[in-house]
């Protein structure tokens, strides 16, 4: 590992916890989803800590559950992520902002202006997270009776990402001259018409707007799959995953990043942060003690409810004491979140209550120790090559937040593992990305100041 390389730590905040019990925790604040208030706090505290981004997962549907397990369940109701995040640009001034949004059912046209619209207002800290959009019942609230083939989605996902990019270069950095004294307030020698018409999508341009501070938006992808793979590496610049263990982390890294390579990429220029939940305590004991407490507020019907989700099948029929099925329905949810069941399944000899138990609170990698001995595990995982970062996910809030701000990130900073301040203003900057140059206005000369080209955007 070289002497400089550091974390990246991203905060997942959409859920603002993916544990199911995390609304029952004794002191836990029961409507974190949905109190801005809460979210402002938060996002603050994550800033302070130096966090690269605040990260918001999305859902276009309630979550396809049964009612008995739906009431039980504090993701039902959150704030829709453009909004939020607009409203937390204005209160924060370098975390970057991330949201989700689908390809599957929203247009080229809105994505593009309103990632645009983000980066602009948050001076160059806008980041989106692709996705193809994997709960079927979506499909419902968009006016189709059947979900988009896994296949199909990914195609148009392809095919989606060059547009919105093509539209965000719509116009020149320096397109916008705004001469008071001629009266020209556009350079209409620098502005694009995109005029695109492929196999999925037909959008003539341009974009309503400037371009984006940082050039494009950073460009985030959450697929495990292999078109989701080779779609990140085609196209990201930061992975969200899930990891079980280091071995699993370091495949996929080795597998993504040589992708890249082989599309003519550079793999540095591509962050993967697997998720990993942070639970911190004065010892190990007490660390566990506290993940014990919090598994055991998770209701029996909520435990059922995420295995179904996880199998895309309903399991509430199943034997609750004996093994998984070996031959079940076809689905056509997400591929990857049933491949990880079977597996665990498999290799761990669960029953359908056990496995219940474990999705139905939090299945994934977890760090379950003290701010030492979790800083040693992070340090691990980024010297093997197994991530280059975290996406954070609290067990609880707020003092599972502040547990990781205010006590493992000091520890972090102490070893050099993590910034101790931002060195720049932009989100590209945090994660050491380049800026994008415009595929119709090259600059006329060549030239690396990714600070100069962020002054000159901010002006115009």
């Amino acid at each position: 590992m070289a002497e400089h390389k550091q974390l990246h730590l991203t905060a997942f905040m959409r859920p603002v916890s993916l544990h199911t019990g995390a609304w029952r925790y004794p002191g836990s604040y029961a409507d974190a989803n949905f109190n801005l208030a809460h979210l402002k706090s938060f996002i603050q505290k994550l800033e302070a800590a130096r966090f690269d981004a605040f990260f918001m997962a999305d859902h276009l549907a309630v979550l396809n559950m049964p009612v008995e397990a739906l009431k039980r369940s504090h993701t039902t109701t959150s704030f829709e992520p453009f909004t939020l995040l607009s409203a937390l640009s204005q209160v924060t001034e370098r975390i970057g902002l991330a949201a989700t949004a689908s390809t599957t059912y929203d247009e080229p046209y809105h994505i593009a202006r309103r990632f645009a619209s983000l980066d602009h207002l948050s001076n160059g800290r806008a980041a989106w997270n692709i996705v193809t959009t994997g709960n079927p019942e979506s499909s419902k609230n968009f006016g189709q009776d059947e979900h988009m083939q896994h296949s199909d989605r990914y195609k148009r996902a392809r095919e989606f990402y060059d547009v919105v990019t093509g539209l965000w270069d719509s116009f020149a950095d320096d397109a916008f001259v705004r001469d008071q004294e001629s009266g020209m307030y556009l350079d209409p020698e620098k502005m694009h018409v995109l005029n695109h018409s492929g196999d999925e999508l037909k959008v003539r341009g341009p974009l309503n707007i400037a371009r984006p501070i940082q050039g494009w938006p950073v460009i985030v992808q959450a697929g495990q799959s292999d078109p989701g793979r080779q779609l990140a590496a085609e196209t990201a610049e930061l992975v969200f995953c899930a990891a079980k263990d280091m071995k699993s982390a370091k495949d996929l890294y080795a597998d993504i990043k040589g992708r890249a390579k082989a599309a003519g990429r550079n793999p540095n220029h591509l962050k993967i942060l697997p998720a990993a939940m942070i639970i911190v305590g004065d010892s190990k004991e007490d660390a566990q003690a506290k993940r014990l407490k919090l598994d055991s507020l998770v209701h029996e019907d909520s435990a059922i409810a995420s295995l179904s989700i996880n199998l895309g099948t309903d399991v509430s029929g199943f034997g609750l004491d004996g093994p998984l099925p070996t031959q079940l329905p076809a689905t056509n949810a997400s591929h990857t979140s049933r491949a990880g069941v079977l597996k665990t399944a498999e290799e761990e000899n669960l029953t359908v209550r056990q496995l219940a138990q474990r999705y139905g609170g939090y299945a994934g990698l977890a760090f379950v120790g003290t701010p030492e001995s979790i800083a040693d595990e992070m340090a691990i995982w980024l010297s093997e090559e197994a991530c280059d970062g975290f996406t954070v996910t609290f067990p609880f809030l707020p003092q599972g937040l502040d547990d990781v701000t205010q006590r493992l990130v000091p520890e972090l900073q102490r070893r050099g593992l993590f910034r101790k301040d931002y060195t720049g203003t932009t989100l590209r900057e945090h994660l050491g990305l380049p800026r994008p140059g415009n595929r119709f206005f090259p600059p006329k000369s060549e030239t690396t100041d990714h600070s100069a080209w962020t002054e000159q955007c901010r002006t115009q």
